[in-house]
């Protein structure tokens, strides 16, 4: 099987691109969540192959021999020998499960991080909007003991005598080390899960989707991050953190300048001189603007306090009106509107030189699809 294509990206993707397929992936296929048959081996793929191409020198090798380090090998293992399990890579991105870290105490479950989409109207509200998340939580089949309700209950790992640890020498040039690590038997549990969970398969606990309210900061912009405290992955030392990334949506008319907003008014050469009145776009509606006899091309207007609320400090900002003054193409001119021009011209005393359109001219504007 082809790596990338399981995980739907190009050779040449970054590392960035292969973490954000494979949470997608992942997600859609966990078992808690896809029943339907075979969800559960494309699971197993899809985490087999972010193994190797999350891994430099792993993915080198494999873009090199077309296959991970030691696979096809009599007893050779792509995944260093470490028994390999699609849920540790899958909790090592949404949630490890608590007490594998041997004599440490119980683990506080992972943080989530995920994005949410904010429109203007609701950065000026502080509005509280809702997030769609999915939480490692408690199994409510086996309440987190991990095995068969009425099943034989755990008994003491024989590898490391329930311990949860082992130890190794090693010899250096310093002389012999004796280093200590995590039982490969139980995980640092220190025991054994003899009848796992049917529901959760021994792991204690389920992946659960839930929608959570997040309290906007008034004027909130993009970039910024908002804890939820407790929203994260369950642990048994406590629950992790959720973290929102907020991601501004675009105004269709308006733009944005810290606490300021802008909207470019196109007026025509007439009104610029004369005056007259134009209407823009606020966040409360449309509201009507004088614009000043004389008015220049980039000069600007303000409607104070129609901006959004300083994130980090008092006031609000304003909605600042910047014109533009269009000047229309000779296609556009009536043959009155043209006369108009040349009289003004001649009244003023700007000598004019109109540029009549030639053969070349013609050809040109289908090229260009005009």
């Amino acid at each position: 099987m082809d790596y990338y294509e399981l995980l739907g990206v190009s050779r040449t993707a970054s590392a960035d691109e292969i973490k954000s397929s494979y949470r997608k992936l992942a997600l859609k296929f966990h078992p808690d969540r896809n029943k339907e048959p075979g969800a559960a081996e494309q699971f197993a793929k899809i985490n087999e192959a972010y193994a190797v191409l999350s891994d430099p020198e792993k993915r080198a090798h494999y873009d090199r021999f077309g296959s991970a380090p030691g696979a096809g090998m009599p007893g050779g293992d792509p995944f260093g020998g470490m028994g390999f399990d699609p849920m540790d890579i899958f909790e090592q991105l949404f949630g490890g499960l608590g007490g594998r870290g041997g004599r440490r105490g119980p683990a506080r479950g992972d943080d989530i991080e995920t994005e949410a989409r904010v429109t203007l109207e609701q950065a000026r509200a502080g509005d509280e909007i809702e997030v769609e998340v999915d939480r490692l939580t408690t199994c409510e089949h086996c309440h987190g003991s991990r095995t068969e309700p009425g099943g034989k209950p755990p008994k003491s790992c024989p590898t490391c005598g329930g311990l949860g640890v082992v130890r190794a020498q090693a010899r250096t040039i310093f002389g012999v080390v004796e280093t200590q690590q995590p039982c490969p038997t139980c995980r640092g549990e220190g025991q054994v899960i003899q009848e796992p969970c049917t529901v959760c398969h021994g792991r204690g606990r389920t992946l659960k989707a839930e929608k959570v309210g997040v309290k906007l900061p008034r004027g909130i912009d993009e970039g910024y991050r908002i804890r939820v405290a407790g929203m994260g992955h369950e642990g048994p030392g406590g629950n992790g953190d959720l973290y929102v990334h907020i991601e501004m949506v675009p105004h269709p008319e308006l733009r944005r300048e810290a606490e300021n907003l802008i909207y470019t008014a196109s007026i025509s050469f007439a009104k610029a001189a004369l005056g007259g009145q134009i209407t823009v776009p606020t966040l409360d509606g449309p509201q009507t603007v004088e614009v000043k006899p004389g008015t220049q091309h980039g000069d600007l207007y303000r409607l104070r306090g129609q901006g959004l609320p300083r994130l980090q400090g008092a006031g609000v900002g304003d909605l600042v009106v910047e014109y533009e003054i269009a000047v229309p193409k000779p296609s556009q001119l009536t043959p009155e509107a043209r006369e108009a021009l040349h009289a003004y011209a001649r009244a003023v005393g700007d000598e004019v030189h109109e540029h009549r359109e030639g053969f070349f001219d013609r050809v040109g504007k289908i090229f260009r699809g005009e």
